[in-house]
């Protein structure tokens, strides 16, 4: 059985078929060849479940306020304040880069958000300042990928929705690795411009006057932030009432830019409908394949499996690890966590590891898949916004930061208190 199914999913998607179609003929499928019992009756409320999960209410929300700070500006002004405090490092703006998608990542809770608002400001400087191509890609491509790391993550609040996590622990945990890995980053960039001089570009002109007046440039997001994540942990409100301030502070930022039209709100608006029409429809015929894979057996038989293999924990998270680095290729990030996590949530806690702790890791290894063809989003998301030259520019420039991804994970489960210390504290 599971053969059968690794191989009809592999097979579906290899179609071309959109995901929540294929997540549904699967669904189907293993319903009317391994149970006795008509599941597909079950549908109607297994979306119900889904869609009523006040959890996920916090996506649209915060789908809305990822697309009112992209067509405001904000991301604009925030990108070039940044640049004249950083552009000293070897590497120059590729550090803005960097910095700018962690900051945006803030406030977006989107990978595709933010490498799409940070490529869209940072790309037309590449040529300008003769920055090494594939490098300069590679940063907003890896540095886009924070957005579901660094909170609000939309990725984290599914995960939560799933395994019945706390939000506020899982955005806790998020902090320090995001930070860490963003550093990692920088220090890649560094390292490869002192080993190759000619890739650091030239620098862009700066002085104390722009820099000190830059810094009201940097104020919304830090705005943002606090009203999201102060409002949790401040107990003044919950993840979805956050994520509903969030949206009201991006719109008072917004109007004090003076970028606040009905145009613009109505182009938000229908961005929000398609973002979030195709992430809950993946969501619910995910839920819907996750109740038959546990009806059929499918989730135990997997746990019976990895059970019998004698395996110590490590050498079993080290499986984990492998399996969706390689998943990650071939299939889209959201749904490949969607469908395997009712089958690997079980088998990690039941090995002893934190959910908390396993959310931290999941979110990079999605990061991974991001950014590695033939599927990675992020590439074709860069690709798209320069709009010429090769993919493959953006592939091999961000190949060395997949390897500080890897090297991220490496220290997560060497020192765990690295993403539990804390949600500890909260």
């Amino acid at each position: 059985m599971i053969q059968v199914t690794t191989l009809a999913l592999l097979g579906l998607l290899a179609t071309g078929i959109p995901v929540a179609a294929t997540l549904m003929l699967l669904a189907w499928g293993l319903s009317e060849v391994y149970s006795p019992f008509p599941l597909l009756s079950a549908l109607g409320e297994t979306a119900w479940t889904a869609m009523s999960n006040y959890l996920l209410f916090t996506i649209p929300l915060f789908v809305l306020m990822g697309e009112i700070l992209l067509r405001s500006g904000i991301a604009t002004k925030m990108y070039g304040a940044l640049a004249q405090w950083i552009n000293w490092l070897p590497g120059g703006l590729m550090h803005a880069n960097i910095t700018a998608c962690t900051i945006f990542s803030a406030t977006s809770g989107s990978s595709a958000a933010t490498a799409a608002t940070i490529g869209t400001v940072a790309i037309p400087q590449m040529d300008r300042y003769r920055y090494n191509r594939n490098l300069f890609l590679g940063t907003i491509a890896a540095g886009g990928t924070l957005g579901i790391l660094i909170p609000p993550s939309i990725n984290m609040i599914i995960y939560a929705a799933i395994t019945n996590t706390s939000i506020p622990k899982l955005y806790l945990a998020g902090v320090v690795p995001g930070l860490i890995l963003a550093t990692v980053f920088m220090l890649i960039v560094v390292i490869c411009c002192l080993l190759v001089p000619q890739w650091r570009g030239a620098k862009a002109p700066t002085s104390w006057r722009l820099r000190l007046t830059g810094l009201v440039d940097l104020l919304p997001p830090i705005v943002i932030f606090l009203a999201v994540l102060g409002s949790i942990y401040a107990g003044l409100a919950t993840p979805t009432e956050s994520a509903a301030l969030g949206v009201l502070a991006s719109l008072a930022l917004a109007a004090l830019q003076g970028r606040v039209s009905v145009q613009m709100l109505q182009s938000a608006f229908e961005g929000t409908l398609r973002i979030t029409a195709m992430l809950m429809l993946i969501i619910t015929t995910a839920f819907f394949l996750n109740f038959v894979m546990v009806a059929v057996g499918l989730v135990a038989a997997v746990n019976q499996f990895i059970m019998s293999l004698g395996l110590n924990p490590l050498e079993v998270m080290l499986i984990i690890i492998g399996f969706y680095v390689i998943l990650g290729c071939f299939m889209e990030s959201l749904s490949m966590m969607i469908t395997t996590l009712p089958i690997v949530a079980p088998i990690v806690t039941q090995l002893g590891y934190d959910p908390v702790w396993f959310g931290v890791v999941l979110m990079i290894l999605v990061e991974v898949a991001l950014i590695t063809p033939p599927v990675g989003i992020n590439l074709f998301i860069v690709q798209a916004v320069r709009r010429k030259g090769s993919i493959n520019d953006i592939i091999l420039g961000s190949a060395p930061f997949v390897v500080g991804m890897f090297t991220m994970i490496g220290l997560l489960i060497a020192w765990p208190q690295i993403a539990l210390w804390l949600p500890a504290l909260y």
